[in-house]
């Protein structure tokens, strides 16, 4: 197997045309182990170059609900009141610690995605 590590951005084109070629490539054949090590490469580039940056607290938290159906009532356990889950959404109330942990532990809404601060 001929790999090197994606230093530049030239190798990094060069990976993914490799790696388009090798869609096709079957499970452990030395095709499917090139495109398995060619993938990492480029998702190690691609983490280091194209940082994806946490969604908003408030978004992170409306999209749980449109994905999974939810209505504002049904986010009072995690929040304490009907008017405070208003507040939240509304962004005139900041997330406490407590809320974040319950939404996390409640709902599997990913940490990192509520504790970002709104001006980061």
């Amino acid at each position: 197997m001929d790999i090197a590590p994606i230093k530049t951005q030239r190798d990094y084109r060069r990976a993914l045309k490799d790696i388009e070629g090798l869609m096709t490539a079957r499970r452990n054949t030395p095709e499917g182990d090139r495109l398995d090590v060619l993938v990492t490469l480029v998702e190690a580039w691609e983490r280091k170059h194209y940082p994806l940056d946490l969604p908003d607290p408030v978004e992170a938290i409306k999209y749980h609900m449109d994905q999974n159906g939810l209505q504002p009532r049904d986010l009072i356990p995690y929040f304490g009141s009907r008017n405070r889950v208003y507040e939240v959404l509304n962004r005139r109330r900041p997330l406490t610690l407590k809320m974040i942990w319950q939404l996390h532990r409640g709902l599997g809404i990913p940490a990192e995605s509520l504790i970002k601060s709104r001006a980061a």
